[in-house]
């Protein structure tokens, strides 16, 4: 059975949610109103209201082409170990694993009240406020680095070993499932790094996807309130989210968001070194970006975004334009990473 793209009240999918809402939350009270979150690609969300009770509902898309992908169950395992840290998350609430409510598993968090900027630049903020949430997103960055995981009980949340040996041949065998029509710049990618990767054991938790469009801001203050989308989480090298953060500085406006060409000093925007800086004295960490730590992150992004491109391609997208949204950015990821391997930077 397909899972429903839209859940509404009156609807079946609407209907079985809210008895199901009802028997777990006995302080609902009138109408639940249902709306689909806008933005994302990849696990449909929905913010629930009823009166004074508020949650918001993430679920799995229909089908899946790829292995391990929207595992929402790791995305609650995570949240709930998060609680109490220093690392700020929405609370979660409930998982259901059946498929007897939406036809899908599905889980209950809390809902927070903040601000969630597409594009680095961060319009509408002063110089000041910019260099604040700047450095409070290094800051969370790096106390995410600094977990002890086995400690908050995601010490199985990962496999030891190198990390970027495994996530390679990960993404380099996707690849050919989900090409489509092809991207000569994803192929020179993987055989560039396929040389290169690093001999380091290195693990931390890591978010997957640690950018601006991810961070819920405090509404009025420059301070993060909540790391929002952990599908991607897991124990891994801390310098895959650091490479991952960074492409801003690499990537345009238009390019998802990018901060390259814009005069960073009158927006109150830090270059990338300082920024770096910033994030290895919170952290204290001891190895250093490199090519291969950039290269590797626009690699990941190309043939993420070419997997939303073929999930688009065969309808089961949770955005309309899925494909080609995800082919271009994969287009721009790769190309990206060509350019940095041809400069040596």
């Amino acid at each position: 059975m397909n899972a429903p793209a839209t859940i509404a009240p009156g609807d079946v999918a609407g209907t079985r949610l809210e008895g199901f809402l009802r028997d777990h939350f006995p302080a609902i009270r009138g109408p639940i109103d249902i709306d689909r979150a806008v933005g994302g690609m990849s696990n449909p969300t929905f913010l629930l209201r009823a009166g004074d009770w508020t949650a918001v509902l993430r679920k799995q898309p229909g089908t899946d082409i790829l292995k391990s992908a929207h595992a929402i169950d790791r995305e609650f395992r995570v949240l709930a170990a998060l609680q109490g840290t220093g690392v700020p998350a929405p609370r979660p609430l409930l998982y259901h694993a059946e498929r007897d409510v939406l036809d899908t598993p599905f889980y209950l968090m809390e809902r927070l009240e903040g601000r969630v900027f597409d594009a680095y630049a961060l319009p509408g903020l002063t110089p000041a406020e910019r260099r604040a949430c700047y450095g409070d997103m290094a800051r969370v960055m790096a106390a995410m680095h600094g977990l002890d995981w086995a400690a908050i009980g995601l010490a199985d949340y990962g496999r030891p070993g190198n990390y970027f040996a495994r996530q390679f041949a990960r993404w380099s065998q996707q690849w050919p499932q989900i090409r489509g029509e092809g991207n000569t710049d994803i192929d020179r990618l993987i055989e560039w790094l396929g040389t290169r990767i690093p001999d380091s054991e290195t693990l931390a938790l890591c978010h997957g996807d640690f950018r601006i469009a991810n961070l819920m801001f405090h509404p009025t203050e420059p301070r993060i309130i909540g790391v929002l989308d952990w599908e991607l989480s897991t124990l891994g090298h801390p310098l895959v989210d650091v490479g991952f953060n960074t492409q801003a500085w690499l990537l345009l406006p238009q390019e998802n968001g990018g901060i390259r060409g814009l005069d960073l000093a009158a927006l109150g925007i830090p270059d990338e070194a300082d920024y770096l800086a910033t994030y290895d004295r919170l952290r204290g960490s001891g190895e250093p970006m490199t090519t291969f730590h950039r290269v590797f992150a626009m690699f990941r992004a190309a043939v993420g975004s070419a997997g939303i491109a073929a999930r688009g391609r065969g309808g089961n997208s949770v955005s309309d334009g899925a494909a080609q949204t995800g082919a271009r950015l994969a287009r721009v990821y790769a190309g990206r990473g060509r350019e940095l391997i041809e400069q040596g930077a």
